[in-house]
């Protein structure tokens, strides 16, 4: 283990022995050189092997330094700053001001280029459109992921469309390319030369200026050596034209840093933007900057401080980000830079992006790493794992022993500790299970100030008649809340007749179901064997109680109108018919995680407010269909509640719905549960590449799952033969937002599938960090050590510099 690390450490150094004197960075323990006016561009590979892994030993010192690719293929730059510019001379250590704050760069060819090698030309393809609308739609989401334009275009093999992604580029930065899309979600492959064109443009081909994956590409062929400078940078000033030319890398900067940064197309940026010809004659614009000010551009945009405020989560994005960065540095180095700002690296925004709260985040956890071995890990990290990530070789093909599949949420008893809300109020001891909904009832009446009720009741109590003096009263109580005059009642309140037109009267005042009822739609609704005992002068009031579920009717569908009615029955109907008319002031409101004794809500005019809870408030859980009273109940956040505020403010009444999130750490994320549908044709275009030569699809299967349940072989099931789709291209080829997912489907008459529907979690690879996950986590009183260790298994924390 150790000679290995040793060869690769060794690699390393003598790669940037080459590497550092040519753009510029200063790893420490490395001492850079002058820049040479000539020879100093940057090479292209020799092979398509990786860059070696930078190890612990090779950066522990200084504060290391990141070349971020801001544009790779732009044919102009705008320099600017509100200060004073600085240039290098020559491409040398000394910066010398600028006569102007404003300069465009633009490329100049000085000699013509060798005639492009057709052989060296490849292009990304993303497949799986069933018609070109859709395979527009997807080259929007391409645009976004990636910055690349993209061309529908309609492959003649596989008889679908497909989107032709960027130019024709050499075969290592189409992988690369390709790689990012595939981690993004798209079915991508890379296309290389061929005589025979099996791509043929759309009709619009022509207004958006592109070429399809066979047109010639540029005329610029890739060199071992640059043997003559055959290009150079031109900077210009709109009030005086031409100012300078350098066939050397530029790096510009503002004399005032931190006032006055400088900008590359108005957006500004810490540290410096060097501006280079790359080999396909375009212009090439770096930002280097310090790590610490590159992770600040980071964390801001990889996980959002407006959306997860929490400083823990925010520091153990750093940690991952800072990390992944050391891991990654180098990896485009025969392009001139070390990184991307897209997702196909991490998300860079520069200055404007930050944010003091993900800011304080970086400053917090300065030099900070995940190693493993010695090592700094490939801090992978996924946007929302759907409560728990998966073993790097399920989805990437490699194990990596850090990078094994953990459940997203706290473990043990303790887990909910922190977001439970308890009351000291002991909930009567019900049997019958009809009572159950009385516990929540009598709760909500003693808190209007109901008389003749008891706060402890039991079966037998509820179960028996009641008496009409005790109807009386509560009639006359329900008129009190719904500021109505006490009806007069009779000796029969207490029966289902002369107990639904006092409840009605007391709640309305008048004779409003009479007035919106006639006798044939009474006799509609009353059809029950005993409905003629009803008198006429009650028969609609009991009718608009039925038929609203205020009051029901015996298990035999009988009314039993001489009966006397149950306690239950009669205290449920009061409150059903209050809670009818808003006249219990409940309110509703969605929960968010509970803290320090306080309930969070958030309301119906999404507004966030903090309230206490009274120690005896009345508490009541859902479980099933039913609330059920209880001492404790947890809220993590989501829950839909139903509230009642005392007259001191405090909440006395509480009823709490489980969130439909569930409970694990990413359930703040839209994306932790997800349901798409997609018809055989569909199917059929997202995997003509991966499942070919089966005939029309006719079933899908899940063959294996891994650690987390996603699906890691799915079976393709076609008229003509199978075929398999494995790892981390499921998602991709099927062009979903994760592989956590169920199969459903729908048929037609025939027994055909018309529709496969995948009900899922998460979005990403699933592989690392969740990074809403880790918010989650937060919010439950982690450290950042403690989620980043939660989620790479066995790793240490480093301190760097």
């Amino acid at each position: 283990m150790r000679s290995s690390l040793a060869r690769r450490a060794t690699i390393l150094l003598l790669a940037q022995s080459f590497f550092v004197p040519l753009f510029g960075q200063q790893p420490s323990g490395i001492e850079t050189r002058p820049r040479k006016t000539q020879g100093d561009w940057p090479q292209p590979s020799t092979t398509n092997s990786p860059i070696p892994a930078i190890t612990l030993s090779s950066i522990v010192g200084p504060e290391p330094t990141i070349r971020v690719a801001l544009m790779t293929d732009a044919r102009s730059a705008l320099i600017s700053t509100t200060s004073r510019l600085m240039k290098t001379n020559d491409g040398g250590p000394t910066l010398l001001a600028l006569d102007t704050s404003r300069v465009r760069v633009e490329p100049r060819l000085l000699s013509p280029l060798a005639a492009a090698n057709s052989d060296d030309e490849f292009r990304v393809m993303v497949a799986g459109a069933s018609s070109r609308e859709e395979a527009e739609e997807k080259a929007k989401e391409i645009k976004q992921v990636s910055g690349e334009t993209g061309l529908a275009a309609f492959d003649t093999e596989s008889k679908t469309w497909a989107v032709a992604v960027g130019s024709k580029q050499p075969r290592q930065e189409a992988e690369e390319l390709s790689a990012m899309l595939e981690a993004a979600g798209f079915d991508a492959t890379v296309s290389g030369p061929s005589r025979n064109n099996t791509v043929a443009q759309t009709a619009n081909a022509g207004k958006m200026g592109s070429s399809i994956a066979n047109s010639p590409g540029p005329p610029i062929r890739l060199t071992s050596k640059a043997v003559a400078p055959s290009r150079e940078v031109v900077a210009s000033s709109a009030g005086t034209g031409p100012i300078f030319s350098s066939s050397a890398p530029v790096k510009f900067a503002s004399d005032d840093e931190k006032v006055a940064p400088v900008r590359f197309n108005d957006r500004p940026y810490r540290g410096r933007i060097e501006v280079f010809t790359n080999l396909r004659g375009s212009l090439t614009v770096v930002n280097e900057l310090g790590l610490e000010d590159y992770v600040r551009g980071v964390v801001a945009n990889e996980l959002s401080p407006g959306g997860y405020p929490a400083i823990e989560a925010l520091k153990a994005q750093a940690v991952a980000a800072r990390t992944y960065a050391l891991k990654n540095r180098g990896q485009f180095m025969s392009q001139g830079f070390d990184i991307l700002p897209t997702t196909r690296s991490q998300v860079y925004r520069g200055l404007t992006s930050e944010n003091p709260l993900s800011s304080r985040a970086v400053d917090e956890t300065r030099g900070l790493i995940a190693t493993y071995g010695g090592e700094p890990i490939n801090a992978l990290y996924t946007s929302t794992c759907g409560g728990r990530t998966e073993n790097s070789e399920n989805i990437f093909n490699e194990a990596i022993p850090y990078l094994r599949g953990r459940e997203c949420a706290a473990e043990g008893p303790g887990a909910f500790t922190q977001f439970t809300i308890k009351t000291t109020r002991v909930p009567s001891e019900l049997r019958d299970d009809s009572n159950v909904p009385l516990a929540r009832d009598i709760s909500l009446l003693l808190l209007q100030n109901f008389g003749n009720l008891q706060t402890s009741f039991s079966d037998s109590w509820l179960s028996n008649d009641a008496s009409a003096s005790e109807v009386r009263n509560w009639i006359a109580n329900v008129a009190r809340i719904a500021r109505q005059a006490s009806p007069m009642t009779a000796d029969d309140v207490n029966r289902p007749p002369g107990f639904a037109t006092a409840l009605t009267s007391a709640v309305f005042g008048d004779s409003r179901v009479s007035t919106l009822m006639n006798e044939a739609d009474v006799s509609y609704l009353l059809a029950v064997p005993d409905a003629q005992e009803v008198p006429e002068a009650n028969r609609a009031d009991l009718a608009m109680l039925i038929r609203d579920g205020h009051l029901t009717v015996y298990p035999d569908a009988t009314l039993r109108p001489r009966e006397p009615l149950a306690r239950a029955r009669v205290l449920h109907a009061i409150v059903r018919l209050l809670e009818s008319r808003n006249l219990l002031q409940l309110q509703k409101a969605n929960a968010r995680p509970a803290s320090d004794g306080q309930l969070i809500f958030k309301t119906t005019k999404s507004k966030e407010q903090a309230i206490r809870i009274s120690p005896d408030a009345y508490l009541f859980r859902y479980i099933g269909e039913r609330p059920y009273a209880v001492r404790s109940v947890a809220l993590v956040g989501g829950e839909p509640v139903l509230y009642h505020l005392g007259p001191n403010g405090q909440v006395d009444f509480l009823e709490v719905r489980p969130a439909p999130n569930g409970a694990s750490a990413d359930r703040f994320s839209p994306f932790s549960k997800w349901v798409t549908g997609l018809s055989p044709g569909q199917v059929q275009a997202r995997l003509s590449r991966a499942a070919r030569g089966i005939g029309p699809i006719v079933d899908l299967r899940v063959a294996a799952r891994g650690s987390s349940h996603r699906v890691t072989d799915l079976e393709v099931i076609g008229t003509s033969g199978t075929a398999h789709v494995r790892g981390g291209r499921i998602r991709s080829a099927l062009g979903l937002k994760e592989q956590l997912f169920v199969i459903d489907r729908e048929y037609d008459d025939n027994g055909r599938v018309t529709e496969f529907v995948f009900t899922g979690r998460g979005w990403g690879h699933g592989v690392g960090m969740c990074q809403v996950g880790a918010y989650g986590l937060a919010k439950q009183g982690w450290t950042y050590e403690q989620i980043l260790k939660a989620y790479y298994t066995g790793i240490e924390l480093t301190k760097m510099y």
